[in-house]
């Protein structure tokens, strides 16, 4: 495995040529490609909020095998499938990017209908999307009151994790159409690599979330030693076998979640937690408290995470073993200021072919 290691720049390249190949749906990756960055844990990027400017995309028509699209009969159309992702000017180079990946890979571009979450009213960001996808109809954008949130928000080891539009998710059952059952959440850090219909088709059985799980994680980390030692809050886990799991790539069947109202589960443990202080962490560990041990697991594939190092100093990190339909981001390292701060992770090449942005090439 020396070799890899040794020319793990080539073969980062290699497989940003592969993403690039319209013919190719999704890629088995090495098992291990070097990413460690000489500069990374210096590195401390300042967020540019001037996304003016972007290329528009090119032009994505459905397969003749596939469905019609019923653009005439907008978001209730039965064909559809639902794609949610936030948007705001922070993110909003990667959630462009995240959209043109999956235009890019799907045999039916045109049978996505992406839900737009904003939390801003000033910011003409509906504008933008549409000149930036110009032959994308399948479109609509939801306000996100941030007061519906900011009361029950507590401070994380990150700020980021602090604003309001990372808890939208936790809202999409309200926000979006009663006749909407499915919906996939996607965060803004991430491309997907594969048709993403393979990730809408996934079978959840009686679960209302599916999720990529990771049950070798030292799952206590994520809460306080406050909660662990408490039995009114780890008795929550009570007959359960939980795992974590990472939020930013979740299918949800709205429809069991208005039935059990998995909303007010969510928003009671925050209040909890501005109370008791029973974890560190932003909005993840509410949905692990909910959630983890009752989720219907989805392939890693759908899921590279951390490729955006930890959530302070974002230092670089290797691919997962296995093939790859989906690379995230998560964590404090943003491929988009990497590559313009010219100190990229050799990951972050695979991010680049789908950044629309006109200034960064």
């Amino acid at each position: 495995m020396h070799w890899i290691t040794r020319f793990s720049a080539f073969f980062s390249a290699a497989l940003a040529m592969i993403l690039l190949s319209p013919s190719l749906q999704s890629f088995s990756p090495a098992a291990a490609i070097r990413s460690s960055h000489p500069y990374a844990d210096e590195f401390k990027p300042q967020q540019n909020s001037d996304y003016s400017s972007f290329r528009e995309s090119p032009m994505f028509r459905n397969a003749e095998q596939c469905r019609s699209s019923g653009e005439d009969s907008g978001v209730c159309n039965p064909n559809l499938v639902h794609v949610a992702i936030t948007l705001d000017i922070d993110y909003l180079r990667g959630s462009i990017a995240a959209v043109n990946s999956i235009l890019q890979h799907s045999m039916c571009p045109q049978s996505v209908f992406f839900h737009f979450l904003v939390s801003s009213e000033s910011q003409n960001l509906e504008s933008l999307i549409r000149s930036t996808f110009p032959k994308l109809t399948n479109l609509k954008i939801y306000y996100f009151a941030p007061e519906t949130v900011q009361s029950l928000i507590s401070s994380s080891v990150r700020q980021a994790l602090e604003q309001p539009l990372n808890y939208a998710r936790n809202y999409l059952a309200d926000l979006l159409e009663p006749c909407v059952k499915r919906v996939i959440y996607l965060d803004s850090d991430l491309v997907v690599v594969d048709d993403i219909v393979k990730l809408w088709k996934t079978g959840l059985g009686q679960r209302t979330i599916g999720a990529p799980e990771y049950c070798h994680a030292n799952f206590t980390k994520y809460f306080t030693g406050g909660f662990w030692s408490d039995k009114r809050f780890n008795g929550t886990f009570k007959g359960r076998n939980p795992c974590y799991f990472n939020t930013g790539v979740m299918v949800i069947d709205l429809k069991k979640w208005r039935q059990f109202r998995f909303t007010k589960r969510i928003e009671k443990w925050m209040e909890i937690q501005k109370m008791e202080r029973i974890y560190e962490l932003g909005s993840l560990p509410p949905f692990l408290l909910v959630f983890a041990g009752h989720v219907a697991p989805i392939s890693h594939r759908w899921n590279q995470h951390g490729l955006g190092g930890d959530n302070v100093r974002g230092s670089c990190r290797d691919l997962h073993s296995g093939p790859v339909s989906l690379l995230h981001w998560s964590g404090s390292g943003k491929p988009w200021l990497r590559l313009d701060s010219k100190l990229p992770c050799p990951l972050d090449t695979l991010w680049a072919p789908y950044d629309l942005y006109k200034h960064s090439h």
